[in-house]
């Protein structure tokens, strides 16, 4: 479950080593800058949302919304 910035991070970097990709890859495939993805990758909370949903679905994953009970 994804609850803070940090948990958000730490799946990208799964799925992204996961894949086999680094992070040098991934910034020449997404053209976002290694910086960028290092610091979505720790869980930098200032990172832009529209990027961030953008590299998850890059790395096939989904990102939904449910409503608690």
């Amino acid at each position: 479950m994804i609850t803070d910035a940090k948990s958000f991070g730490e799946a990208l970097r799964k799925r992204r080593k996961e894949l086999g990709y680094t992070q040098a890859f991934l910034s020449e495939f997404s053209g976002f800058s290694v910086s960028f993805i290092s610091d979505l990758e720790n869980g930098k909370s200032t990172a832009e949302l529209g990027k961030a949903i953008f590299l998850a679905n890059l790395l096939g994953l989904d990102c939904s919304l449910t409503p608690r009970n």
